[in-house]
Protein backbone atom coordinates (compact mmCIF):
# COMPACT_ATOMS: atom_id res chain seq x y z
CA UNK A 1 0.00 0.00 0.00
CA UNK A 2 2.77 2.36 0.94
CA UNK A 3 4.69 1.47 -2.19
CA UNK A 4 1.66 2.17 -4.37
CA UNK A 5 1.14 5.54 -2.73
CA UNK A 6 4.78 6.52 -3.22
CA UNK A 7 4.53 5.51 -6.87
CA UNK A 8 1.47 7.69 -7.33
CA UNK A 9 3.31 10.61 -5.74
CA UNK A 10 6.30 10.11 -8.09
CA UNK A 11 3.99 10.01 -11.12
CA UNK A 12 2.19 13.12 -9.93
CA UNK A 13 5.51 14.86 -9.30
CA UNK A 14 6.79 13.98 -12.82
CA UNK A 15 3.52 15.18 -14.31
CA UNK A 16 3.85 18.43 -12.38
CA UNK A 17 7.45 18.89 -13.49
CA UNK A 18 6.46 18.13 -17.11
CA UNK A 19 3.69 20.69 -16.87
CA UNK A 20 6.13 23.24 -15.45
CA UNK A 21 8.61 22.52 -18.29
CA UNK A 22 5.87 22.95 -20.89
CA UNK A 23 4.83 26.21 -19.26
CA UNK A 24 8.47 27.38 -19.20
CA UNK A 25 8.93 26.40 -22.86
CA UNK A 26 5.74 28.23 -23.79
CA UNK A 27 6.95 31.35 -21.93
CA UNK A 28 10.33 31.21 -23.64
CA UNK A 29 8.62 30.80 -27.03
CA UNK A 30 6.37 33.79 -26.34
CA UNK A 31 9.30 35.89 -25.18
CA UNK A 32 11.25 34.93 -28.28
CA UNK A 33 8.34 35.86 -30.52
CA UNK A 34 7.92 39.18 -28.71
CA UNK A 35 11.66 39.88 -28.97
CA UNK A 36 11.81 39.14 -32.69
CA UNK A 37 8.62 41.09 -33.30
CA UNK A 38 10.00 44.12 -31.47
CA UNK A 39 13.31 43.80 -33.29
CA UNK A 40 11.45 43.61 -36.58
CA UNK A 41 9.46 46.72 -35.72
CA UNK A 42 12.64 48.56 -34.75
CA UNK A 43 14.45 47.48 -37.92
CA UNK A 44 11.42 48.38 -40.02
CA UNK A 45 11.32 51.76 -38.31
CA UNK A 46 15.02 52.34 -38.95
CA UNK A 47 14.67 51.29 -42.58
CA UNK A 48 11.57 53.42 -43.02
CA UNK A 49 13.30 56.35 -41.36
CA UNK A 50 16.34 55.86 -43.56
CA UNK A 51 14.21 55.80 -46.69
CA UNK A 52 12.37 58.89 -45.46
CA UNK A 53 15.64 60.76 -45.02
CA UNK A 54 16.86 59.59 -48.44
CA UNK A 55 13.58 60.60 -50.07
CA UNK A 56 13.66 63.93 -48.28
CA UNK A 57 17.26 64.59 -49.36
CA UNK A 58 16.42 63.62 -52.93
CA UNK A 59 13.35 65.86 -52.82
CA UNK A 60 15.38 68.80 -51.56
CA UNK A 61 18.03 68.19 -54.21
CA UNK A 62 15.37 68.04 -56.93
CA UNK A 63 13.87 71.29 -55.63
CA UNK A 64 17.28 72.96 -55.66
CA UNK A 65 17.96 71.73 -59.19
CA UNK A 66 14.55 72.95 -60.33
CA UNK A 67 15.20 76.35 -58.77
CA UNK A 68 18.64 76.50 -60.40
CA UNK A 69 17.14 75.64 -63.78
CA UNK A 70 14.48 78.33 -63.49
CA UNK A 71 15.58 81.54 -65.25
CA UNK A 72 15.59 84.90 -63.51
CA UNK A 73 12.47 86.79 -64.51
CA UNK A 74 13.16 89.01 -67.52
CA UNK A 75 16.55 87.59 -68.39
CA UNK A 76 17.54 86.96 -72.00
CA UNK A 77 19.40 83.85 -73.07
CA UNK A 78 21.74 83.41 -76.03
CA UNK A 79 22.97 80.07 -77.35
CA UNK A 80 25.52 78.71 -79.79
CA UNK A 81 28.16 81.25 -78.78
CA UNK A 82 31.65 80.72 -80.15
CA UNK A 83 34.73 80.82 -77.93
CA UNK A 84 37.24 81.87 -80.57
CA UNK A 85 40.10 84.22 -79.62
CA UNK A 86 40.44 87.25 -81.88
CA UNK A 87 42.46 90.48 -81.89
CA UNK A 88 39.85 92.59 -83.67
CA UNK A 89 36.64 94.28 -82.51
CA UNK A 90 33.55 92.07 -82.49
CA UNK A 91 30.07 93.16 -83.53
CA UNK A 92 28.04 91.39 -80.85
CA UNK A 93 24.34 90.77 -81.45
CA UNK A 94 23.59 91.96 -77.92
CA UNK A 95 24.92 94.96 -76.00
CA UNK A 96 27.04 94.46 -73.99
CA UNK A 97 28.31 91.20 -75.41
CA UNK A 98 27.62 88.05 -73.42
CA UNK A 99 29.59 85.54 -75.45
CA UNK A 100 31.13 84.76 -78.79
CA UNK A 101 34.52 85.65 -80.24
CA UNK A 102 36.64 87.53 -77.73
CA UNK A 103 40.13 88.77 -76.98
CA UNK A 104 42.58 86.24 -75.61
CA UNK A 105 43.23 88.53 -72.61
CA UNK A 106 40.49 88.80 -70.00
CA UNK A 107 39.67 91.73 -67.75
CA UNK A 108 40.48 91.13 -64.10
CA UNK A 109 37.17 90.18 -62.52
CA UNK A 110 37.95 89.44 -58.90
CA UNK A 111 35.52 92.07 -57.62
CA UNK A 112 37.11 94.72 -59.88
CA UNK A 113 35.39 98.08 -60.42
CA UNK A 114 36.40 100.21 -63.41
CA UNK A 115 35.44 103.88 -63.58
CA UNK A 116 35.94 104.08 -67.34
CA UNK A 117 34.72 101.90 -70.19
CA UNK A 118 36.75 98.76 -70.73
CA UNK A 119 37.40 96.54 -73.72
CA UNK A 120 34.21 94.66 -74.51
CA UNK A 121 36.00 91.66 -76.01
CA UNK A 122 38.18 91.44 -72.89
CA UNK A 123 35.16 91.54 -70.60
CA UNK A 124 33.45 88.82 -72.64
CA UNK A 125 36.49 86.64 -71.96
CA UNK A 126 35.88 87.25 -68.24
CA UNK A 127 32.33 85.97 -68.69
CA UNK A 128 33.78 82.82 -70.22
CA UNK A 129 35.57 82.30 -66.88
CA UNK A 130 32.27 82.52 -64.99
CA UNK A 131 32.20 86.20 -64.08
CA UNK A 132 29.17 88.49 -64.02
CA UNK A 133 29.74 91.90 -65.61
CA UNK A 134 27.63 94.79 -64.33
CA UNK A 135 27.46 97.82 -66.62
CA UNK A 136 25.67 101.14 -66.28
CA UNK A 137 24.95 104.33 -68.20
CA UNK A 138 24.79 107.95 -67.06
CA UNK A 139 21.04 107.39 -66.52
CA UNK A 140 21.75 105.16 -63.52
CA UNK A 141 21.23 106.90 -60.18
CA UNK A 142 24.39 107.70 -58.25
CA UNK A 143 23.24 105.77 -55.19
CA UNK A 144 22.51 102.72 -57.38
CA UNK A 145 25.99 102.88 -58.87
CA UNK A 146 27.49 103.21 -55.39
CA UNK A 147 25.45 100.26 -54.08
CA UNK A 148 26.49 98.05 -56.99
CA UNK A 149 30.14 99.01 -56.67
CA UNK A 150 30.08 98.00 -53.02
CA UNK A 151 28.42 94.70 -53.93
CA UNK A 152 30.94 93.94 -56.66
CA UNK A 153 34.01 94.66 -54.52
CA UNK A 154 32.77 92.01 -52.08
CA UNK A 155 32.05 89.39 -54.75
CA UNK A 156 34.77 87.35 -56.49
CA UNK A 157 34.17 86.67 -60.18
CA UNK A 158 32.43 89.98 -60.81
CA UNK A 159 33.45 93.22 -62.51
CA UNK A 160 31.74 96.54 -63.13
CA UNK A 161 32.22 99.40 -65.57
CA UNK A 162 30.31 102.13 -67.40
CA UNK A 163 28.95 101.17 -70.82
CA UNK A 164 27.17 103.80 -72.90
CA UNK A 165 25.74 101.59 -75.64
CA UNK A 166 23.02 99.77 -73.71
CA UNK A 167 19.28 100.28 -73.52
CA UNK A 168 18.83 100.16 -69.73
CA UNK A 169 20.48 102.15 -66.95
CA UNK A 170 21.89 98.93 -65.45
CA UNK A 171 22.66 95.63 -67.19
CA UNK A 172 23.98 92.40 -65.71
CA UNK A 173 25.71 90.00 -68.08
CA UNK A 174 26.96 86.45 -67.73
CA UNK A 175 28.02 84.05 -70.47
CA UNK A 176 24.88 83.63 -72.60
CA UNK A 177 22.69 85.47 -70.07
CA UNK A 178 21.66 89.10 -69.67
CA UNK A 179 19.31 91.06 -67.42
CA UNK A 180 18.30 94.73 -67.65
CA UNK A 181 17.12 96.59 -64.54
CA UNK A 182 16.42 100.18 -63.59
CA UNK A 183 17.60 100.08 -59.99
CA UNK A 184 20.14 98.34 -57.77
CA UNK A 185 17.33 97.54 -55.33
CA UNK A 186 15.61 95.30 -57.88
CA UNK A 187 15.59 91.85 -56.16
CA UNK A 188 16.53 90.22 -59.47
CA UNK A 189 20.03 91.69 -59.15
CA UNK A 190 20.84 89.38 -56.24
CA UNK A 191 19.14 86.45 -57.93
CA UNK A 192 21.18 86.95 -61.09
CA UNK A 193 24.44 87.17 -59.16
CA UNK A 194 23.62 84.13 -57.02
CA UNK A 195 22.68 82.10 -60.08
CA UNK A 196 25.37 83.06 -62.58
CA UNK A 197 28.57 83.89 -60.67
CA UNK A 198 30.46 80.68 -61.53
CA UNK A 199 27.07 79.30 -62.57
CA UNK A 200 26.20 76.26 -64.65
CA UNK A 201 26.40 78.35 -67.83
CA UNK A 202 30.14 78.94 -67.36
CA UNK A 203 32.22 77.46 -70.22
CA UNK A 204 35.44 77.48 -68.18
CA UNK A 205 34.50 77.23 -64.48
CA UNK A 206 37.29 78.02 -62.08
CA UNK A 207 39.43 79.78 -64.69
CA UNK A 208 41.38 82.78 -63.39
CA UNK A 209 39.82 86.18 -62.77
CA UNK A 210 43.22 87.69 -61.94
CA UNK A 211 46.36 87.99 -64.02
CA UNK A 212 44.51 89.62 -66.89
CA UNK A 213 44.08 93.27 -67.86
CA UNK A 214 43.74 95.56 -64.88
CA UNK A 215 42.52 98.73 -66.62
Amino acid sequence: MGSSRAKEQRVARRAKLEEMRRAQTARERRNSIITWTCSGVIVAGVVAGGWYLVDRAQGEKAAEEAAAAKPVAGEKSFKDLSQKHVNTPVDYKMSPGVGGDHNQAWMNCNGDVYDKEIGETNAVHSLEHGAVWITYTDKAADNDVSTLKDRVTKTPYTLMSPFADQSSPIVLSAWGKQLSVDSATDPRVEKFLDKYVQGAQTPEPGAACTGGIAA
